[in-house]
């Protein structure tokens, strides 16, 4: 039986927030050699200098010098820092473990297993274009999950989507889908009382672009899930060219529509609350449709 959640809707999405990604692993964390993480960093970011690092208590700082973010005093490189901590699956709720697609049955094994983590974040970034933002992030995971092989999964905080490490490791994917696939969260939800249902994201807002939402009944959940992971991935390699009131393809019986979907930017119909780009279905859509 699914589990009913109350909403939160105290909740605010942080826009242009910090990033957090948190290696979790089964036994404590011991840090790699500062030369051999500075090898591997410059390797992953194109160019990137260890400025601080403690073996003792394993905490590293690097700045991505390849990158400059822009600032009314002038431009600096972000700067990447990782720390360890200790893991409780506890403090991730209920209502964000729901959401966790991508381990199917290891998730619990995973979450109840794993006691220690790495925290890696990013500073200074949210000044970069979406796009370098993006790639940066997911070089810095790439490269924390090389040099902690002892890595069991990886869970991006500010979506709330946890993967094997092995699956990081071994992605096939284009270097542009990472971001989208990796650390945006297409959730679904179904309506009580009814048949509607709603899929959105989250994770888009990290680099102040709009998760999206639809609210819908009639349609494949699937499908609908796919299209948000390609609308977003649109929206981030074209820095979010669409408006209220424009419209992109629909998909009917699981092909692509001649109908198009209207677009128009709301305030989120689930926690957290946030502006969204709600895709209106058309003949599928739900909830209140009239607009001035």
């Amino acid at each position: 039986m699914d589990k009913i959640f109350q909403q939160d809707l105290t909740k605010e999405e942080k826009v242009g927030g910090i990033f957090i990604v948190k290696l979790l692993f089964k036994a404590p964390v011991t840090i790699p050699a500062r030369e051999q993480m500075e090898a591997v960093m410059q390797k992953r970011l194109g160019d990137a200098e260890c400025f601080s690092y403690d073996s003792d208590t394993a905490v590293a700082q690097f700045a991505a010098t390849r990158y400059r973010a822009e600032f009314k005093d002038g431009a600096y490189p972000p700067m990447l820092m990782i720390a360890p901590a200790a893991f409780d699956e506890n403090t991730i709720d209920d209502f964000t473990k729901s959401q966790m697609w991508d381990c199917g049955d290891d998730k619990d094994a995973i979450l109840s297993e794993c006691r220690y983590a790495l925290i890696g974040t990013d500073m200074l970034a949210a000044a970069l274009p979406a796009s370098e933002r993006a790639e940066l992030d997911m070089d810095f995971t790439e490269a924390l999950v090389e040099l902690f092989p002892d890595c069991t999964a990886v869970y991006f905080e500010n979506s709330g989507k946890l993967f094997t490490a092995e699956t990081i490791r071994n992605y096939m994917l284009p270097r542009e889908n990472r971001f989208i696939q990796f650390a945006v969260n297409a959730r679904f939800f179904t309506i009580q009382g009814g048949e509607d249902m709603l899929v959105d994201t989250l994770g888009m807002s990290l680099l102040f672009l709009p998760d999206l939402q639809y609210h819908f009944h009639g349609l494949d959940p699937n499908l609908m899930v796919n299209h948000a992971y390609n609308t977003a991935l649109y929206l981030l390699i074209n820095d979010n060219p669409i408006e209220t009131g424009d419209t992109i393809g629909g998909i009917t019986d699981g092909s692509a529509s001649p109908e198009r979907w209207i677009c128009r930017y709301e305030e989120s119909l689930i926690q957290p609350i946030r502006e969204v780009l709600d895709i209106d279905t058309g003949v599928y859509a739900a909830g209140n449709r009239h607009y001035e």
